[in-house]
């Protein structure tokens, strides 16, 4: 029987989930609970042997797995979501204590979500059979099969969504799949295999290997009988992963960083806008979709400030298995470091803080809700992701220029535009992102495409979007017509 840890009264196991069974390693690494640095336990390591059986697992149980239509494997992906349901309550205190997500967003945002993301793609397979195409010559029956063995790797910062996000398609199109979770935060993970045990996925067609990314993660990635890989995280670990993959024709899809703008137009209500701005500092500022650069209006930029302080003067740091908590630690020591030092270089360059800019005095890994103004566009603040509370304030006088400002950076993720909704549109429509909110923020549909362009991205997740990455698509042409072969016909 598989050791167990316990969890904030929560039982997971630390092993890996391999063709259906708990397998331990000899070699563990520590993690730790953000919130107050305790050593929540030593999780197996993955090595050359556990990602061989994981590989072998998942091929061997592709063939059956693939042989099902989309309805066949309907019901166990149904299943597999009602088992997270069933394991939300430890789901949430898990992602809390692991990684510092609030409990309050696990609870009404994203175990719900994790659920929506293996039943919605399970049934949008059903639908992508139905789609042939017309035309006065044949019948185009396009297929969409599934590709083979699938990797999954994933960020600390939502190690359960995205996780989801990923398999759903990918196992409604009938791949088998192996998930590498973060190493920073992988017990959601764990109990995830146990959700898909339990819901009775055939052994092999999901498998969990725990690691880091430059030992069992570069094993997985290089491995040439893998068929695609996915993955969401920073571009330095994308562009070995793209590097490895590619020596073996290997797509991948590469969800990556964020330095979107918040562009608050003259005309913008600037209450609505400054409280979404507050937004922003949610999970820490630990979100890659979040608008991190403000753009104001010259002219309103001064009752912005004194606006957006108001609201960011009430939020509550703390610990974020308090529900009332509103921004929690940040994940790791390394990462408080980081964080802090890039505010310290930008105000060593002459930057101005307009609130925060330090440590939070209630734990380690807590940073002040930090705002940062007299900057120019070349900063290293500016131009590069901080992954943390801190964000970033410029003026602009006229659209021109805060288009200009928007496009100024080598990333292309999200953004936020706020103003009269005709004038915010248009300006909008401008910025170059792989989407854009207008007097909005955070408004999903699992049917929309999602990504990004420049540094922030290769391909698209979502809807069709998804399986076409996830799928190798083929179109069967059936002539209406009996057909005579002619070396002059093309």
């Amino acid at each position: 029987m598989s050791r167990m840890l316990e969890v904030a009264g929560v039982a997971v196991s630390p092993d890996h989930y391999i063709g259906g069974q708990r397998i331990a390693s000899d070699k563990t690494f520590e993690i730790f609970c953000p919130i107050d640095q305790q050593v929540l336990g030593h999780i197996s390591e993955g090595t050359a042997e556990h990602v061989e059986a994981a590989i072998v697992a998942a091929q061997q149980a592709f063939p059956a797995w693939s042989a099902l239509s989309a309805a066949e494997r309907k019901p166990y992906l149904d299943r597999f979501a009602e088992e997270i349901g069933k394991r939300a309550d430890a789901l949430c205190l898990l992602e809390s204590n692991d990684a510092g997500v609030l409990l309050s967003r696990m609870r009404h945002g994203v175990v719900p979500r994790a659920m929506l993301n293996i039943s919605w793609f399970a049934q949008h397979a059903l639908d992508l059979q139905n789609r042939p195409i017309e035309t006065e010559q044949a019948h185009h029956i396009v297929r969409h099969d599934p590709a083979g063995v699938v990797v999954v790797i994933t960020p600390w910062n939502a190690p359960l969504m995205l996780s989801t996000w990923k398999l759903g398609p990918a196992l409604a199109a009938g791949n088998t799949c192996i998930l590498k979770p973060p190493e920073w935060a992988p017990l959601t993970c764990s109990l995830l295999a146990d959700a898909a045990h339990a819901a009775g996925l055939p052994p092999g067609v999901f498998n969990v290997v725990q690691g880091t990314g430059a030992n069992t993660g570069a094993k997985l990635v290089s491995d040439p009988r893998i068929a695609r890989v996915s993955f969401t995280g920073s571009v330095p670990t994308a562009k070995w992963i793209a590097q490895s993959a590619g020596a073996n024709l290997v797509p991948c899809s590469l969800e990556l960083g964020g330095k979107s703008p918040f562009i608050v137009l003259e005309d913008a209500d600037i209450d609505s806008a400054a409280a979404t701005g507050a937004l922003m500092y949610r999970n820490a500022g630990q979100v890659c979709l979040a608008g991190t650069r403000f753009l104001v209006h010259e002219k309103v930029v001064d009752a912005f400030i004194a606006t957006m302080r108001a609201y960011v003067e009430k939020l509550v740091v703390g610990d974020p298995r308090d529900e009332t908590t509103e921004v929690g630690p940040v994940i790791h020591p390394k990462q408080v470091e980081r964080v802090l030092g890039f505010v310290e270089r930008a105000v060593a360059a002459g930057a101005q803080v307009l609130w925060g800019g330090a440590a939070h005095p209630f734990g380690a890994q807590y940073i002040q809700p930090t705002m940062i103004t007299n900057l120019q566009q070349s900063d290293e603040i500016v131009q590069n992701e901080v992954f943390g509370p801190v964000l970033t304030l410029q003026t602009f006088a006229s659209d021109d220029e805060a288009i200009t400002l928007a496009n100024g950076t080598d990333f292309g993720l999200g953004g936020v535009c706020y103003g009269e909704t005709a004038h915010a549109t248009a300006v909008a429509e401008q910025v170059r992102t792989g989407f854009i909110w207008v007097n909005s923020f955070g408004i999903r549909d699992l049917a929309a495409p999602f990504g990004g362009i420049k540094r922030s991205g290769i391909g698209r997740e979502g809807g069709d979007w998804s399986f076409e990455f996830f799928c190798d698509v083929k179109d069967v042409v059936v002539p209406k017509k009996p057909f005579k072969a002619s070396f002059s016909h093309r």
